[in-house]
């Protein structure tokens, strides 16, 4: 029987790879993201194994009950990744933004917890795999950097989780990529990660054996 995967933030670069990636090793893949358009379109291109399920994941019913379709389509939750999160626009404290930063807040951490908050059960049920997108930033201290601040929550969050989760059989990993070449930026980066790197290392945590609980990948670019 196919494992399934749950992403959100799935409608383009590491979540869309990411599913890409899954399904063509035979996972299912419920894929979550505000974008319907975007996310039928690559529920088609992948195939059968899809699932396209538009939502807002910042909006706690909502996420659960996309969590809950998915669950209720493929039989149950084998590994959820929480890939949805953003930036700002204005860097600094002094400079920043509080909009920006209530926005970013609401979908790097809080959308984070609803996800995984809807998903344990599903997990419980399967042993499953939680995964989330941490970043360099959650490693180092950045001048002024509200985003690194989510970041350094999101890896906080992965290993508390990380610690829960293993009474019962689960694992929980944060991937920690630096600069990635996505929609992220505003101008393409090629040598710097590329998504498809960003999926391998998703994919290699969730296929270790149960003997073994990859905490945290750490990916930097090679140029």
């Amino acid at each position: 029987m196919a494992r399934t995967l749950l992403i959100t933030g799935a409608s383009s670069g590491i979540g869309a790879a990411t599913a890409r990636a899954a399904a063509t090793k035979g996972w299912n893949v419920a894929l979550l993201a505000r974008s319907a358009d975007k996310l039928e379109a690559l529920a088609r291109d992948i195939g059968n194994a899809t699932l396209a399920l538009p939502c807002d994941v910042t909006d706690r019913e909502q996420a659960a009950a996309a969590i809950n379709k998915a669950a209720d389509h493929f039989g149950g939750l084998d590994a959820v990744f929480a890939n949805a999160g953003k930036g700002v626009s204005r860097a600094g404290i002094e400079q920043g933004d509080p909009e920006e930063w209530h926005a970013m807040i609401h979908l790097n951490i809080l959308a984070v917890l609803y996800t995984a908050h809807a998903a344990m059960p599903h997990l419980r049920k399967t042993k499953g795999h939680f995964v989330v997108t941490g970043s360099k930033a959650g490693r180092d201290h950045m001048k002024g950097s509200v985003y690194s601040a989510t970041k350094w929550f999101v890896h906080g969050l992965g290993e508390n989780l990380a610690e829960e989760m293993r009474e019962w059989g689960g694992r929980a990993t944060v991937i920690a990529p630096g600069m990635v070449d996505t929609a992220f930026f505003d101008t393409p980066k090629p040598s710097k990660i590329q998504p498809e790197d960003v999926a391998n290392a998703v994919l290699f945590a969730l296929e270790q054996p149960a003997t073994s609980a990859v905490r945290e990948i750490y990916l930097m670019p090679n140029d």
